[in-house]
């Protein structure tokens, strides 16, 4: 295993791009998608949402790759995006053909949860412009090679859109390799999303393909068993300290045969109801485990993009110390506060997240 090498930031226009659908979150807050007569709004998507926590929380340099339907829904996303601060330049705009035969954008009814009811989310995101990219799409070269990129995050919602995702994602990630840009990955299963293309099966052949390419893989338990193959004993959604142990052993597995991963990232999340979890997280860097503070019974507004805001504060805490003890502490805390606004993205502070990492409490800040 190799340490980060990352890019100075005078080198690039970019401290981190990011490529995935942005859809539109319809949110019913307390009620039921069903039943709901009004949504309130949000933008969102796995790969976004950590370029969007990077620019937003932690005031870094970022932009989206991505692609929309130009009617007035696309529009919309689009203005959610600029409010969140992220570049918009290498958005591709498809002309929109009336009714949305040809092309759409995605839309996201999700439901919170509440206690014993967990949070649910109907996607709606067939035939969408961002799924319909191809190899040869986006100049790659000029956006890693001439305006320069330190970090690049993808990942496995993306790859499973349509059969040409992934021959963009590993476009993609070679050529940020070439330029010696840092590749990150978050391999975010889900099964209804590679049900329909080839299942578990396809989603190992298209994960594996990718992995050699990454130097940050990011996942849970569940994602290095059902995307890249790494089975273990003792290993459930419901992690235990037992458990914890059975995974540090899957992920030397995955790093012995990915010896490209300089680091590897989990959040560690025990389900006890839709608003009452046990959240912490783990990094294995250089040959050792580090884990974030534990934070048992954590209160949950909204668990919706707690990972990718995990995700954005490691890359953050890589980019700003290189130190691997603390960037799991600011993934692990981002995420936790992260969860306690509605919404996928990060409604918090820098100064809040090391408010939170360095032991401060909820009393009122005034």
């Amino acid at each position: 295993m190799t340490t980060l090498d990352i890019k100075p930031a005078d080198s690039c226009k970019y401290d981190c791009v990011s490529l995935g659908e942005v859809m539109l979150r319809l949110d019913p807050g307390e009620g039921r998608v069903r039943t709901t007569r009004s949504f309130q709004v949000w933008e969102g998507g796995g790969e976004y949402n950590v370029t969007r926590g990077l620019r937003r929380c932690f005031g870094m340099k970022t932009a989206v790759v991505t692609a929309f339907a130009d009617n007035e829904v696309g529009r919309l996303v689009e203005d959610f995006i600029l409010q969140g601060g992220v570049d918009t330049d290498w958005i591709r705009w498809l002309p929109y053909d009336g009714i949305g035969r040809t092309v759409r954008n995605g839309l996201n009814f999700t439901e919170r949860g509440f206690g014993i009811r967990g949070a649910k989310g109907v996607p709606d995101r067939g035939n969408t412009a961002a799924s319909q990219l191809k190899p040869g799409d986006i100049d790659w070269e000029k956006l890693f090679g001439e305006q320069g990129v330190r970090w690049f995050h993808t990942g496995g919602i993306y790859a499973a859109l349509s059969a040409t995702t992934p021959e963009v994602v590993i476009e993609a990630v070679k050529t940020a390799k070439e330029h010696g840009t840092i590749v990150s990955y978050d391999l975010n299963y889900r099964p209804s999303l590679w049900q329909s293309i080839g299942g578990q099966e396809k989603a190992r052949e298209v994960n594996r393909e990718i992995a050699r390419y990454v130097d940050v893989m990011i996942g849970n338990e569940e994602d290095f068993t059902a995307s890249l193959g790494f089975e273990v004993e003792g290993v459930d959604e419901n992690i235990s300290n037992i458990e914890v142990d059975a995974f540090k052993s899957m992920i030397r597995k995955a790093v012995a045969e990915f010896p490209n991963f300089c680091a590897v990232g989990t959040t560690l999340r025990a389900v006890k109801t839709a608003t009452i979890n046990d959240w912490g997280a783990i990094c294995y860097y250089n040959g050792e485990f580090h884990e974030a503070i534990h934070r048992p019974d954590l209160e949950i507004l909204d668990r919706v993009g707690g990972g990718d805001s995990f995700a954005s504060g490691l890359i953050y805490g890589f980019m700003k110390t290189g130190d691997a003890a603390k960037a799991v502490n600011y993934g692990a805390a981002h995420g936790a506060l992260a969860m306690t606004t509605p919404g996928d993205t990060t409604m918090v502070t820098c100064a809040e997240v090391e408010k939170i990492m360095s032991g401060g409490g909820a009393r009122v800040d005034r």
